[in-house]
């Protein structure tokens, strides 16, 4: 954000200014090891930790003030509010609001998985284009959208915010913060139907973002999911369609898909971009450098949204063509010295996001014929009534695709008797003791998937840390 005094952030925040009158900014932070000179920091409180009691290590660091909602004792101005969360909302939205005001165009997109990647992508395509904000990781939370929006400052062309949701209303309250003009909706899929007990009610949580569009903005939908086509009757912005197939929607204002999809031997897609937009139609080469093809449809719908913000297609193919997957762990190859060939996707998991990786990792077990391969499974996280069966289920899989099952977590007895069931081998075994176990078994395969939660990280960690120690 542009920098500016403390007292001018409590009056926008409805807070209390306490302490000197200082210059805040430009970062805003939640963390105290991060803090920057100058910065804002933000005291939330959390499952874990109490963020009032790092408001000391935050001074210390270099932060500016500390918004909070109390005093804390320290040597530090602080923004005294009633909720430090809502206070950080607010702060963003009046960022966002100024700057939409100034020409900045607002994107906004949202799905059960492919989120991360296909913001990334996005973000590509528009920073030739101009100056432009995106989030770092998966910053899609009620506390990681604001602090992607403080980052605007006076030259921000575009503002890209991805959005998750766990609840009704989630998507709605996001969209109050960034008042998107342009909207995408991947897909509706299975994570956290635990919180929402069946996909028709992710589906409705999901499509607020297109409910929150202007008439003049533009819903980007997924025409190959039927729950996120019917959110075309929920908006009264215009409509943009895409596809991971060639397959046409007629009448369609803006519509891209895929044609030739070939895949080489590590599973990075090559297609033609193809597509109408109200200029006409295009035809444009693309090679993407991420894995699995699955990234065909983030492609699509990251393409979608940048016709709708005015790129040419060519540059929209451009931009794809030269995008580099920028948020760790999510199918990030890493060869290691004793040849296994580790894919670390770690970073969160649900059925269809595993579903996903096992299918990209069938076919790069099928590209090399012989080569043992290895699926360490953690927990998925948030299902709810559907935890066993969910669980069973990745197992069989995994197994029928011939890899032997590692399974790690609470619910390891569950992914093993699914891979046993399909006549798979399958073992569960503590997170410390993988590395070990495939240390004995070098030069396979290893696809490393769990939620966020379980840490499975630490694993490739570990089997990096072996191969410097030998």
């Amino acid at each position: 954000m542009k920098p500016r005094p403390a007292a001018e952030i409590a009056n926008q925040v409805d807070g209390r200014l306490v302490g000197d009158d200082v210059i805040v900014g430009p970062d805003v932070v939640l963390d105290s090891r991060v803090v920057t000179p100058g910065s804002l920091f933000v005291a939330t409180p959390g499952a874990r930790v109490d963020g009032h009691d790092f408001v000391v290590a935050a001074g210390a660091g270099g932060a500016a003030a500390a918004l909070v909602s109390r005093v804390v004792d320290a040597q530090l101005p602080q923004i005294v509010v009633p909720d430090t969360t809502e206070a950080l909302g607010e702060l963003a939205r009046r960022i966002a609001t100024s700057a939409i005001d100034r020409g900045m165009i607002s994107l906004a997109l949202t799905g059960s998985s492919g989120k991360t990647g296909t913001k990334d992508m996005l973000a590509q395509i528009l920073e030739p284009e101009g100056p432009t904000v995106a989030p770092r990781g998966s910053y899609n939370s009620e506390l990681g959208l604001p602090i992607t929006v403080t980052g605007i400052d006076d030259a921000t062309r575009y503002l890209v915010a991805e959005m998750g949701a766990t609840g009704t209303g989630h998507i709605q309250w996001l969209c109050a913060i960034t008042h998107p003009v342009i909207a995408g909706v991947l897909n509706v899929g299975h994570a956290h139907i635990g919180e929402f007990g069946s996909q028709a009610a992710i589906a409705q949580a999901k499509g607020e973002i297109v409910e929150a569009l202007p008439s003049n903005g533009w819903a980007v939908l997924n025409a190959d999911d039927p729950l996120v086509a019917a959110m075309a009757s929920r908006t009264s912005a215009k409509l943009a369609w895409f596809s991971a197939s060639d397959r046409d929607v007629p009448d369609a204002r803006i519509w891209v898909g895929a044609s030739d999809v070939s895949l080489d031997d590590l599973d990075r897609a090559t297609f033609r971009l193809v597509g109408r937009t109200e200029a006409g139609v295009f035809d444009e080469p693309v090679t993407l450098t991420t894995l699995g093809v699955h990234q065909v449809a983030n492609a699509c719908a990251a393409a979608t949204l940048g016709l709708c913000a005015g790129v040419a297609p060519a540059r929209v193919a451009a931009g794809l063509n030269s995008a580099v997957a920028r948020s760790h762990w999510r199918m990030e190859p890493h060869r290691l010295a004793d040849g296994t060939l580790v894919l670390n996707d770690a970073y969160n998991a649900n059925p269809d996001s595993v579903a996903a990786a096992l299918a990209s990792f069938a076919r790069l077990g099928a590209a090399r014929p012989g080569t043992p391969m290895t699926a360490v499974l953690g927990d998925m996280l948030e299902l709810g009534e559907a935890t066993q069966s969910s669980h069973e289920a990745i197992g069989r899989r995994a197994a029928e695709i011939g890899a032997i099952v590692l399974a790690v977590g609470d619910h390891a007895e569950d992914v093993v008797a699914g891979a046993r069931l399909a006549g798979g081998e399958a073992h569960a075994m503590a997170r410390a003791d993988v590395a070990d176990w495939l240390a004995e078994r070098p030069g396979g395969i290893v696809l490393v998937k769990g939620s966020r939660g379980v840490g499975m990280e630490t694993i490739v960690e570990q089997m990096e840390q072996r191969e410097v120690a030998r």
